[in-house]
């Protein structure tokens, strides 16, 4: 009797395991490697600025957050007083963002405030070396230019024209500057000895809640103990409608030693008398294309930098009567 055996049989299964083996022992050749690396860095090329876009517009958001509150946060204390809070008391005995910090969760420290020492009295120091995450916008780098204390990012506004440096009254505000003239502010600076008051109320501004600009960003200064941002201090903690926001126009300072015009920086001069040229602090913010700014009505809004300079130095006036138009 004769077996027949299939063709299919032990050669045939031979062929199979050699086949197997023979694709396992192949992977990757050098280029085919290359290939697959090369289309990843292509595809992380593509993805990263839609990351780094995301990232930013969370950033952005978290700012007008910032400023949502800060606003609130005024109106609450404007309920409370009939008014807003000073703006500065002269350099260095406190400011509005003090005055604030009992209406954005932060009664303790107020309560550690000394009114009648300065921000570096090392008792005073128990706030002001303390980073607020309220003032401060996830965009910027955070900074310590002097003494561990802290620069935050929010500056109110303190009118259309500048200031000179003066500690008697209110006569610090430059009248009039390139023909504008001075109509008023939502925040003044005084001297620290001037007991009569010199905050402003909302029923004063007769140009409307509405038209009238209360806080706007600015950056922290890094590097050489730039003062930008440096808020504690009353020389940093305004802005002006003379310059529009993030313009190529540097920032006038009191000193030469309170600006660095390095790369990470934005652009300042300084005055050699404390009179001329007067100093004028600009709106600015590291987002790319304007500022947000939070109105007297309470809303925050983002300001193109290509808004026109009348409209700008409009929206800073309390009494002007202006026409702002759009913005």
């Amino acid at each position: 009797m004769v077996r027949c055996t299939h063709p299919t049989g032990y050669y045939g299964q031979m062929n199979l395991t050699f086949k197997i083996r023979n694709l396992k022992s192949r992977g990757f050749i050098l280029v085919e490697l290359l290939v697959v690396i090369a289309i990843i860095g292509i595809l992380i090329a593509l993805l990263l600025p839609a990351v780094q876009a995301a990232r930013e517009a969370a950033r952005r958001m978290q700012c007008a957050n910032n400023l949502k509150q800060i606003g609130l946060a005024l109106h609450g204390y404007h309920t409370t007083h009939n008014l807003l809070p000073v703006g500065a008391y002269d350099c260095c005995w406190g400011t509005w963002p003090v005055a604030l910090l009992p209406y954005i969760e932060h009664q303790t420290l107020y309560d550690d405030w000394v009114p009648g020492l300065i921000y570096s009295d090392a008792t005073n120091q128990a706030v002001t070396t303390k980073r607020i995450a309220v003032y401060t916008c996830p965009s910027d780098q955070p900074s310590t230019p002097l003494w561990g204390i802290t620069a935050h990012n929010y500056v109110g506004n303190f009118g259309n024209t500048g200031h000179v440096w003066r500690t008697y009254d209110d006569g610090n505000v430059v009248d009039e500057l390139n023909g504008v003239k001075f109509h008023g502010a939502p925040f003044m600076i005084i001297s620290a000895a001037d007991s009569r008051s010199r905050a402003v109320g909302f029923e004063e501004i007769s140009d409307g809640l509405s038209n009238t600009l209360m806080v706007s960003e600015t950056v922290q200064g890094h590097g050489g103990g730039d003062l930008r941002g440096f808020t504690w201090w009353g020389h940093a903690t305004y802005f002006h409608g003379s310059l529009t926001p993030n313009t190529s126009q540097p920032d006038a300072m009191l000193r030469d030693w309170y600006c660095d015009n390095n790369g990470r920086n934005p652009p300042c001069t300084w005055t050699s008398d404390g009179e001329q040229p007067p100093m004028q602090m600009a709106a600015r913010s590291r987002h790319p294309g304007g500022v947000h700014a939070v109105l007297c009505d309470g809303s925050v809004q983002f300001f193109s930098d290509g808004i026109t300079l009348d409209t700008w130095n409009r929206l800073t006036t309390t009494q002007g009567g202006e026409i702002v138009g759009q913005f």
